[in-house]
């Protein structure tokens, strides 16, 4: 391989842009996969790219044709497959930075903040170098401790990278991965081994957490909600949208689903109990209890205020409900909607009242079927969930119908066909 670099530390490599040889960007660097060997330094073998669409796929450094100053040369050969880690394989970024090591020479541990890998003759990669620092804090002459100084050892001078015994903090990875959306941070969570993702999910802030669990698998979920403590898995469910806490409440045994329910704020608690009396594949099993409801008098320019709520999802912000007091689900009588796309054209002090639209609206035991067909036919991204006194309960948006139309591991599935380059798994 070409190229003016013949050793790499990976934080530097992160986020580094890949380009063909035509110099049209492929994607970014997120990670580097390396290949843990019992006699030998491990071998890295290729790295994690994110291409458009945030897809996270695998470009072997067989098909790298040069690593130089913030940017990699790819052949532009990449399989679009997902990238899914093999058994003996490990994250640098994901499951070595932070990492505690000890020195063979018994002289104490370090906790890894960066590795480098070096170009061989034979024109593999291998990790030789450790950016470290020492565990064993020093104090100076006021008797206060100060942090040591890191250093960069050979990876011959620590014992096994390939042990993950002790406890590994998360901060150095999740520093990495902060710009990425709820689903993409899940799309790397999910690579990570079981302890490792416990970890980094342990380390994330409530609402970061709740955000992320609403894009992992069902059995994700459930491990990572029952390895924390009781009141910081209520705290997480109360950050998460009514529906999808009352989903995955539903995967938990029951005596642990009522713990946490009792654990979880009254308010909170009351809508995700009346969601799971619901059967999973109806309305009132669907929706979600918080989109955006307003009375008649409100105006457009605070209407709008309100969608531009950075928590709200798309399709929940695509329309305003308009309802009579109270406006907490279930509301006083319901009027209408005000699509976002209406609220755009009319004068910003005119009263939701004034703009109603007309919407087609389902029971809470509406099938799936027909919530498909109402959304479909009308071109809607959500359709009001009213009881028999015309309440509304709730919404169903599109995001939810089509969580439960495609096959429950469909995460984890691959359905994106080879591209040029493409053809086996990676390795």
């Amino acid at each position: 391989m070409s190229g003016a670099a013949t050793r790499v530390f990976i934080a530097r490599l992160a986020e580094t842009s890949v380009f063909d040889p035509l110099g049209d960007k492929v994607g970014r660097v997120r990670d580097v996969v390396v290949l843990m060997r019992a006699k030998a330094a491990p071998r890295a073998v290729g790295l994690v790219v994110e291409v458009p669409g945030r897809r996270r796929v695998f470009l072997p450094f067989t098909r790298v044709t040069s690593i130089d100053t913030g940017q990699v040369i790819s052949t532009g050969l990449v399989n679009m497959r997902r990238f899914e880690k093999r058994r003996m394989e490990t994250l640098v970024i994901g499951e070595l930075f932070d990492r505690v090591v000890e020195f063979t020479d018994g002289s104490g541990s370090a906790r890894i903040e960066d590795v480098s890998i070096e170009l061989e003759r034979n024109g593999d990669w291998v990790v030789d170098r450790l950016f470290v620092r020492r565990e064993n804090a020093t104090k100076g002459a006021l008797g206060i401790r100060r942090r040591n100084q890191g250093e960069v050892v050979d990876v011959r001078a620590v014992k096994s990278l390939a042990s993950a015994e002790q406890k590994q903090g998360a901060g150095l990875l999740l520093a990495a991965y902060e710009d990425l959306k709820p689903a993409d941070l899940a799309d790397a969570l999910h690579d990570l081994n079981d302890n490792r993702r416990l970890e980094v999910a342990e380390a994330l802030d409530d609402e970061r957490l709740a955000d992320v669990l609403e894009e992992l698998p069902e059995d994700d979920q459930v491990a990572i909600l029952s390895s924390l403590e009781p009141t910081r898995a209520a705290d997480v469910l109360e950050a998460m949208q009514p529906d999808d806490a009352a989903d995955l409440l539903h995967e938990l045994p029951d005596a642990r689903a009522t713990e946490l329910l009792a654990l979880m704020q009254p308010e909170d608690a009351r809508d995700v109990r009346r969601l799971l009396a619901y059967d999973d594949y109806t309305a009132g099993g669907l929706m979600t209890t918080d989109p955006v409801i307003l009375g008649p008098e409100t105006s457009i320019a605070a209407a709008m205020a309100h969608i531009r709520r950075q928590d709200l999802p798309p399709a929940l912000a695509s329309m305003v409900f308009v309802v009579r007091p109270p406006i907490e689900t279930p509301t006083g009588r319901f009027l209408g909607v005000v699509h976002f796309q209406r609220m755009l054209r009319e004068p910003p002090h005119e009263s939701l009242g004034s703009v109603l639209d007309e919407i087609d609206h389902v029971s809470p035991q509406a099938p799936l079927g027909q919530i498909t067909r109402l959304l479909a036919t009308y071109n809607l991204l959500a359709l009001p969930v009213l009881d028999a006194e015309r309440r509304l309960l709730g919404a169903v948006s599109i995001d939810d119908v089509l969580d439960h139309m495609l096959p429950e591991d469909w995460r984890e599935d691959d359905h994106v066909p080879d591209v040029a380059g493409g053809g086996g798994q990676h390795g």
